[in-house]
């Protein structure tokens, strides 16, 4: 069942972000080249935006974002307990509201987890 949480949402991401790409908007062009080169190596490593870009979803509360920012994330090394402690500052942050997106952000982590010690 984890594998299928994933699945689903990998699956889901792909072709809608294929079909908003389909329809040649350059403003949307434009904000996914901006978004993808955002995440690049720089004066940040890579795992640091990340979690940086979790901690920013959790508080906007936007439940995609969150799996999306959790699976690179962990695709890019960083540990469950920095996951972890990186949804705790999230929660400082943005307050009570945010623990429902926690939960998720949680399950779908250790569906990762899951998924990986399977492998």
């Amino acid at each position: 069942m984890s594998k299928n949480i994933i699945e689903e949402f990998n699956s889901y991401r792909e072709k809608m972000n294929e079909r908003i790409l389909a329809t040649d908007n350059k403003i949307l062009k434009r904000i996914f080249s901006v978004d993808s080169m955002a995440y690049q190596e720089g004066a940040l490593s890579v795992q640091t935006k990340e979690l940086l870009g979790l901690m920013g979803s959790l508080v906007l509360r936007c439940d995609d974002c969150v799996k999306y920012h959790v699976q690179k994330a962990w695709q890019e090394g960083v540990t469950k307990e920095q996951i972890i402690e990186t949804f705790a500052l999230a929660n400082v942050v943005g307050g009570t509201i945010v623990i429902p997106h926690t939960r998720r952000a949680l399950e779908f982590l250790e569906s990762l987890e899951e998924s990986s010690s399977c492998t």
